[in-house]
């Protein structure tokens, strides 16, 4: 059975349908890049799959019931969000929020699993920097340890280089594409074509026809 498998998807919202028709399937360890023009239904799906936004019609099969709770997501950023007023270090820790199931504090497991994080994405020297003083590639590895603290199956990741320049751009893929070498299964939504080519074992073009490659 596929980790992840969409048949006759219909997605969008109260006031209509953004895309219809979507088909595709992914295996654990895959690294599927979405791609389309700006408004076609990226952003949706993405939600739609994380359970932020019921789907319209059609059916999204997970091999395992309990996977929510081990998915990470990385939504691109607002303004505002990149002016927070906190350290790294409590921007990571973040990732655990929504497993602390009432208990008002981190555990020493949780801490321990954001240092990795920080360390594997080279940003734990950065614990104690305010958020806001950070590089915008170096915030954008702050919020990929955030959603690795949430992910241990499959990381769902929305423009993860937008607003950076080359070199950052090139070494956030190079942190993803060891993630995903890692075992962990990928899902980003990316207008860099090249990226796609280049990274990705399945695509998704969202368009007026809906197009999967593998």
């Amino acid at each position: 059975m596929h980790q992840l498998t969409c048949k006759n998807l219909n997605i969008g919202y109260e006031d209509g349908t953004v895309a219809q028709d979507i088909n595709f399937h992914l295996d654990k360890g895959d690294y599927l890049c979405i791609t389309g023009e700006n408004g076609s239904g990226k952003t949706t799906l993405m939600k739609t799959l994380l359970g932020l936004t019921p789907p319209i019609s059609g059916e999204i099969i997970f091999s395992d019931d309990n996977i929510s709770g081990e998915i990470g997501y990385m939504p691109q950023q607002t303004p505002v969000q990149r002016d927070f007023p906190a350290s790294a270090w409590e921007i990571v820790l973040s990732g655990f929020i929504s497993k602390l199931s009432g208990i008002p504090f981190y555990s020493k497991e949780q801490k321990n699993t954001a240092l990795k994080n920080m360390q594997k994405l080279g940003i734990e020297h950065l614990s104690s920097k305010c958020y806001r003083s950070l590089s915008g590639g170096q915030q954008q590895r702050v919020l990929l340890a955030r959603a690795l603290c949430a992910a241990s199956k499959m990381l769902l990741l929305d423009e993860p280089t937008a607003g950076l320049d080359s070199f950052a751009t090139e070494e956030m893929y190079d942190y993803i594409k060891k993630l995903n070498d890692d075992g962990m299964t990928l899902i980003m939504i990316t207008h860099d074509i090249n990226a796609a080519k280049t990274y990705a074992s399945k695509t998704l073009n969202i368009g007026k026809e809906v197009i999967f490659n593998e």
